[in-house]
């Protein structure tokens, strides 16, 4: 799995960026098919990630709705098309953010696209947990998680802010996912951590995308079964791909116990094995006594 950062361009009505940006998600794509990845992952709005400031601001800078209508829609489109073809080419399952129309009046979903290696578009992850702006002045919310199979490999998708909502990574770990793909848009190195600490938790792999413009903070990269980082990115604002195997059967000791033992133990833990155990002691016994 190659986990990219590339890029984002904020400004949806500016079509020279927005082709700009197309193009180096495709430049990317070619250097993972080079390296051998079978799926690759781009940040949240890998296309665009519209700004709040450009978007949804009034002539004083208060916060207003979105006027959708000033986006570039037929390059954005034109520049998903490219990149799904491609992936095709390549042979490359491919995952990359950006927006995804509705018919007004509804707003858009802020989303991720699954395209297989046969250059079709397969699945869509809507962000299910927007922040106030978001919800406010920017886009609809999506309802349902989203589990797909790639190569015997069970993936759960997530973006941004909702690293901050645990019950999103808990849902997956119910799923039997073996790694979520987590995309964001943020420069912030507690969610980057945060990510880390999903991996420690529930004992998956996770994949981690950040805009290359957010790098020197946190930069992209892989998170093994138990919290390892496998791989990460330079921290150097450029564009560049991390890279590592998801291997069911690793032999990495640290992963090895992570998904043989800490994982099944803590499953069976949550579903009741320690009722048996329990013992409700008799108030007027010695193990009530204080030392």
């Amino acid at each position: 799995m190659a986990v990219a950062q590339s890029t984002v361009p904020e400004d949806p009505t500016d079509r020279g960026a927005l082709r700009a940006g197309g193009q180096e998600i495709r430049a990317l794509m070619v250097e993972a098919a080079e390296a051998g990845a079978r799926l690759v992952q781009f940040p949240e709005g890998a296309i665009t990630y519209p700004s709040k400031h450009v978007m949804a601001a009034g002539p004083d800078g208060e916060p207003v709705p979105a006027d959708w209508s000033r986006a570039a829609w037929d390059v954005l489109r034109e520049e998903a098309e490219s990149i799904t073809a491609l992936a095709g080419e390549l042979g490359l399952w491919t995952v990359f953010g950006s927006i995804h129309p509705l018919t007004p009046p509804n707003r858009p979903h802020n989303s991720l696209y699954v395209v297989s290696d046969q250059g079709k578009l397969v699945a869509r992850y809507d962000k299910r947990f927007l922040s106030h702006t978001e919800v406010s002045y920017l886009y609809s919310p999506g309802h349902q998680p989203l589990v797909l199979e790639v190569d015997g490999i069970r993936l759960g998708f997530a973006l941004c802010i909702e690293a901050n909502f645990p019950e999103i990574f808990a849902e997956y770990e119910r799923a039997d996912v073996d790694c979520v793909l987590l995309s964001v848009m943020v420069d912030d190195a507690p969610r980057a951590r945060v990510a880390q600490a999903y991996g420690t938790l529930y004992n998956y792999w996770l994949g981690y995308s950040v805009p290359a413009q957010f790098s020197a903070t946190a930069p992209s990269g892989i998170v093994a079964p138990g919290g390892r980082w496998l791989e990460r990115c330079p921290a150097n604002g450029k564009p560049a791909l991390a890279i590592a195997d998801i291997d069911l059967d690793a032999q990495d000791e640290d992963i090895r116990m992570a998904l043989r033992h800490a994982r099944p133990w803590r499953r069976s833990a949550r579903v009741g094995l320690y009722d048996e155990r329990i013992t409700v002691g008799d108030p007027r016994s010695d193990d009530r006594t204080v030392l």
